[in-house]
Order: C-alpha cells, then structure tokens, then sequence
C-alpha cells in the first residue's frame, strides 16, 4: 500500500466504498478518520456523476442537492478522538455505471 499522509491538525479524511451492488442498486460504506485534533462534528460530500441517489442511509443524516449529496454526523458519532474513526453506510440507486466517487471531509473541532 502507498505511504498516506496524515491528516492536518482539525481536518478528517473519508473514504467511500462500495460494499455491495446489484442491478439498479447498491450499498456503500464511508469511512471517517479526525485528524491530529479531536473534532466535535463533520461532514463528508461528493457529487455523483451519473444519476445514482441515496435511498436510505444510517449512522449519518444525509441531504442532497442536484449532484451534491452531503453527508453529516449522527448525534452519537459527531465527537471523534484524534486519530479515531467511524463509519456510515446507506443505500443507493443507479443506472448505467456507478463509479466510486471523490469524497471531501471537513472537520468541525
């Protein structure tokens, strides 16, 4: 695997992975890492590129508008020590292709 870098001090990363897919549909894990700081809430957002959209979503409350679909934290999995982790998953709808897409996570410390 290639060397990562760590986040700066008050940012997160996420990593979005499709986990299963079926014909029309599929299900998709985010991973979200806190930085050097610890944070007390965040939110991950992506645009979807080829028509997919979030059907159900858990561990996250999810909006979306037009392509922009923005991803925030529960009430329970806001607050994340330095370094520390969590996932959100949900259920999506495409049509054609569903590529993975670019993810940004911004941090709130």
């Amino acid at each position: 695997t290639p060397p990562t870098t760590p986040p700066p001090a008050g940012a997160c990363t996420a990593t979005y992975q499709v986990t299963g897919q079926w014909s029309g549909g599929f299900q998709a894990d985010v991973k979200v890492t806190a930085g050097g700081s610890p944070t007390r809430g965040w939110s991950v957002s992506w645009n979807y590129g080829n028509g997919q959209q979030v059907t159900s979503s858990w561990n996250t409350t999810i909006s979306t508008n037009g392509t922009l679909v923005t991803a925030r934290n529960a009430a329970h999995n806001g607050t994340l020590a330095a370094g520390a982790s969590t996932t959100f998953g949900f259920l999506g709808s495409w049509n054609g292709s569903n590529p993975v897409p670019l993810v940004s996570c911004t941090a709130t410390s």
